[in-house]
């Protein structure tokens, strides 16, 4: 089994990093800057930036605290969050990102995605997608791609799983999945999410949303078939440690980095 990655994400609000539950009634969670240095000196294997409300602002991203942040890391980080062009993703790369993410402003332009991909190589752009469950209790399970999730979100009737393969053909070199049910809950990542993303793409997928237990990110690398874990309330708050997940991983089977 190839190393599994475990990640902590840092939702940015207002220059904060906040966490919610579905995606609402967020709270403060401390210092991006500050996080960032632990989780960096604990062992992540990488870290995950979001401006949370860029998007829904209708404004850039944060670019001093991205440049803050990369400063006090030595770890890949990925940055999201009002990344709407080509010049976007190349400001946040010299800013110190190594991957950018992208929602939805790929969702409303995917040729994004390929022009990305063409400028920077595949390697350096994340799709990330936001799902939610849509199908009767009875139906085959189902999940709708939403965008602007920083602010109310807005439904667009596109299949999730759909999006995430066609994404992957455009060319984005990795899948971060978001499941919106799931957020901030603390039951555990939506597995059957995870099979059907993983099933239909030939590219790394990340799992986020419902971290709560370190069994639950395992269940999201075995059962899920992910290849990441991305967890923040689990961290931020100090339920378990970036090395306590780690070592249980690896007691499980799990082959990680820096146990």
């Amino acid at each position: 089994m190839l190393t599994r990655r475990i990640i902590p994400c840092l939702d940015v609000k207002n220059g904060r990093v906040v966490k919610g539950v579905t995606f609402a009634n967020h709270l403060d969670a401390g210092d991006p800057v500050a996080l960032a240095e632990l989780y960096d000196r604990e062992g992540a294997d990488e870290l995950v930036f979001y401006d949370i409300t860029a998007s829904s602002d209708e404004r850039a991203i944060m670019a001093d605290v991205v440049e803050r942040t990369a400063a006090q890391v030595f770890i890949p980080l990925t940055v999201g969050g009002g990344i709407r062009t080509v010049d976007d993703m190349y400001r946040m790369l010299r800013a110190g990102a190594d991957k950018v993410s992208i929602n939805t402003a790929a969702f409303c332009n995917p040729q994004l995605i390929s022009d990305g991909a063409k400028r920077f190589g595949s390697q350096c752009i994340v799709l990330s997608i936001d799902a939610r469950r849509v199908n009767e209790e009875s139906a085959p399970p189902r999940w709708e791609v939403f965008t602007h999730t920083g602010g109310a979100g807005r439904a667009t009737a596109k299949d999730a799983v759909q999006w995430a393969r066609e994404g992957a053909e455009r060319g984005a070199g990795e899948i971060v999945i978001n499941s919106i049910d799931a957020d901030g809950t603390r039951a555990g990542y939506d597995l059957e999410l995870l099979q059907a993303v993983s099933a239909v793409v030939g590219v790394p997928v990340i799992a986020s949303g419902g971290a709560g237990t370190l069994e639950h990110m395992l269940e999201a690398v075995t059962v899920g078939r992910a290849d990441a874990a991305l967890a923040a309330s689990i961290f931020h708050f100090g339920t378990y440690s970036i090395a306590e997940a780690k070592r249980y991983f690896a007691e499980h089977g799990v082959p990680v980095r820096g146990v």
